[in-house]
């Protein structure tokens, strides 16, 4: 494996960083009491990746078993407990713990306890998320046909 053929071909460097502060405004409020950030797009990062603090509340629930086929997903805990579907088993994920999900692969997750829980999440390459979360909390109460629809746009195919 070799790295990647260069994006950058000035020759002396450029200021083009972006710092966004631990206190930055979430971008998005759930109704459960959590909260994401938005901390780099794939138009931030030119599709590359997406990085994205996801602060859930206490008992807050998460997505069932799925997976992706153009997009991989890595989740890293920040803090409490999330419980993450590997797609054998189920494990308890506390401060440090990491999964990395490639394309195809099963998985969930979820916040069960009593305290509320943050995780990083990563996906590769970039891809959009940020309609899905604003709007999958709705999805519920679209019509069976709108619903399917959403899902594959943003490639999220459930197994049950």
């Amino acid at each position: 494996m070799s790295y990647p053929e260069p994006v950058y071909t000035g020759g002396e460097g450029e200021i083009n960083a972006e710092y966004r502060p631990a206190g930055t405004t979430p971008n998005l409020l759930t109704r459960s009491g959590g909260s994401t950030h938005y901390l780099a797009t794939a138009e931030s990062t030119h599709g590359e990746f997406g990085l994205y603090r996801i602060n859930m509340g206490p008992r807050a629930g998460g997505p069932a078993e799925h997976f992706h086929r153009s997009i991989s997903e890595s989740f890293f805990i920040l803090d409490g407990t999330v419980r993450i579907y590997d797609g054998e088993r189920w494990t308890d994920a506390t401060a440090g713990d990491f999964l990395h999900v490639p394309q195809g692969g099963l998985h969930a997750f979820r916040n069960d306890s009593d305290e509320p829980a943050s995780m990083l999440l990563l996906f590769t390459p970039g891809a959009p998320r940020e309609e899905y979360f604003e709007k999958v909390g709705q999805v519920s109460d679209w019509p069976e046909k709108e619903r399917a629809e959403f899902f594959i746009k943003h490639d999220t195919y459930w197994t049950d």
